[in-house]
């Protein structure tokens, strides 16, 4: 967003800013219990370790969280609550 490190540090109010990169990060958190073998990086690389998300899969997400999903959703709740006030 157009800050350089000395303006985050003073947003996050940190004294410091490290940069890493994921293997090292990995690594670092390996040193701290060398039996996992698998880590779940997803936030960070879109490798899901479950193997079915895809960005078709993603794309279909957003979609259904579009304010144009939620409007059709909102209007297909009014119908169901005005058959259900209209009947008997």
């Amino acid at each position: 967003h157009g800050r350089d490190v000395d303006e985050i540090c003073k947003m996050i109010g940190a004294d410091g800013l490290i940069f890493q990169d994921l293997s090292d990060l990995v690594d670092a958190v390996a040193q701290g219990n060398p039996d996992i073998k698998l880590f779940e990086t997803s936030v960070f690389d879109g490798n899901y370790v479950t193997g079915d998300v895809d960005l078709a899969y993603l794309e279909h997400l957003e979609a259904l969280r579009s304010e144009t999903a939620k409007r059709k959703q909102e209007k297909m709740q009014d119908l169901a609550n005005l058959e259900l006030y209209n009947e008997g």
